[in-house]
C-alpha cells in the first residue's frame, strides 16, 4: 500500500462510512425558538444540529399548520447551514404521514434528516423509511434523507439490532422519559435524571444495547436530554458520563444553554488529538505498516481507532494540528 493512501482508503476500504455529525442535537418546538436556534446555528457555523419538533411542538388539531411552518423555515433562506431536521409524529399518530409529506415536500433537499419517535418494531421503522423515500422521489429530491430512529419503547429495544440494520439510518437515539414511562411505575421518576439514569439496571441495559447496536451498524448513538434547564454543568456532567461510560457520541439539547456544555463534554481533548495525529502521520509515512510510538506498537487496528477520533474531533470543531490537516484534510488532495 502506498504511503500516500488516505486513511479512509487504507483502513476502511469497502466498509460503510461512519457519519461525521455534530455532537449536539438541539430540539426546538415553537416557531420563535426555531428561528432563534437557526440564528445561533448560523453564528456558530453549524456547530450543532437543529431538530424542529412536530411531535411535541404542534398543538392538537393544528398539526398541519405546524408542519407547514417547519417546512417554510427549513426551506427558507435563513437555513444556511443545511443541518436542520424534523421530528415527526410517531406511527401510532394519524398525522405522521402528513408530517412526512409536508416537510419533505416543503423543505426539499434542505431537510437534513427525519427523527422518528416511538417505533415499536423494525417493521414500523421500515414503513417510515419507505414513506420518506417515496415522498422524496415524488418531489424530485435525489439526495438521500437519513433517518434518526428513537428507541424508547419495549418493542424497539427488543428489535434494536434489526432496526439498526435498516438502510438509510444515521443515528439511534435513546428516549429516556418515554422509556421510563413505559415501565408502569416500576422505574422511579428519579431515574429521569442523574445519577439514577446511569445506574438503574434497566436503563443502563437499554443504553448499552442501543450504543452497541448503533456502533455495530456504523450509526451514531445519541443520548437523551438533561431536564435541568438552569445549570449548564448538569448537562456537561451528563454528556461526559454518557460519552465515557456508555460510548454515546451525541446528545440532545432542549435549551440553548445546554449546547456548549454538551459539545465540550463530547469532544476529544487536545492531548488525545495530538497523540492520534502523531500515530497516524507515522503510519502514513510507513505505508500503514506497524510503527512504534512512545514505546508502544501500533498497527491497523489502533490506526482505525485514532482515525475515528480525528474525524469526530473535526466534526465537532476541534482545531486539528496543521500537519494533520495538510496530510489528510486538504480539499485538493487527489487521494480523496
Amino acid at each position: 500500500m502506498s504511503a500516500a493512501a488516505h486513511p479512509r482508503e487504507a483502513l476502511f476500504r469497502g466498509e460503510k462510512s461512519f457519519p461525521a455529525l455534530p455532537a449536539c442535537e438541539h430540539f426546538a418546538g415553537s416557531e420563535a425558538r426555531m428561528k432563534k436556534a437557526i440564528e445561533l446555528q448560523n453564528r456558530l457555523g453549524a456547530a450543532f444540529d437543529l431538530t424542529c419538533d412536530c411531535e411535541d411542538g404542534a398543538q392538537p388539531g393544528r398539526e398541519k399548520e405546524h408542519a407547514e411552518m417547519v417546512a417554510r423555515l427549513l426551506g427558507g433562506t435563513a437555513n444556511r447551514q443545511g443541518r436542520a431536521g424534523v421530528r415527526i409524529h410517531g406511527t401510532s399518530h394519524p398525522c405522521w404521514k402528513q408530517d412526512v409529506e409536508i416537510v419533505v415536500g416543503g423543505a426539499g433537499a434542505a431537510l437534513a434528516y427525519v427523527t422518528v419517535p416511538k417505533v415499536r418494531s423494525a417493521r414500523e421503522a421500515s414503513q417510515v423509511l419507505e414513506a420518506v423515500q417515496h415522498a422524496a422521489a415524488r418531489h424530485n429530491i435525489t439526495r438521500p434523507i437519513p433517518l434518526h430512529m428513537l428507541i424508547e419503547t419495549h418493542g424497539a429495544l427488543r428489535e434494536v439490532n434489526e432496526i439498526a440494520a435498516l438502510p438509510g439510518l444515521e443515528t439511534l437515539d435513546f428516549g429516556l422519559m418515554d422509556f421510563v414511562s413505559a415501565h408502569h411505575g416500576a422505574i422511579p421518576a428519579a431515574a429521569m435524571r442523574s445519577p439514577l439514569q446511569f445506574e438503574h439496571r434497566l436503563l443502563a441495559r437499554a443504553k448499552a444495547r442501543i450504543v452497541a447496536a448503533a456502533l455495530a451498524h456504523a450509526l451514531v448513538p445519541a443520548h437523551n436530554v438533561t431536564l435541568d434547564l438552569k445549570d449548564p454543568q448538569v448537562a456537561f456532567s451528563d454528556a461526559r458520563r454518557a460519552r465515557l461510560e456508555f460510548g454515546f457520541l451525541r446528545m440532545w439539547s432542549i435549551h440553548p444553554i445546554q449546547i456548549e456544555p454538551i459539545l465540550r463534554a463530547m469532544k476529544p481533548d487536545g492531548s488525545e488529538v495530538r497523540q492520534a495525529a502523531d500515530i497516524l502521520l507515522a503510519a502514513h509515512a510507513a505505508g500503514w505498516g506497524p510503527v512504534q510510538h512512545a514505546g508502544e506498537l501500533h498497527d491497523r487496528a489502533s490506526y482505525r481507532h485514532y482515525w475515528n477520533l480525528l474525524e469526530q474531533a473535526r466534526a465537532n470543531g476541534v482545531d486539528l494540528p496543521e500537519d494533520v490537516k495538510r496530510a489528510f484534510f486538504e480539499p485538493e488532495r487527489s487521494e480523496r
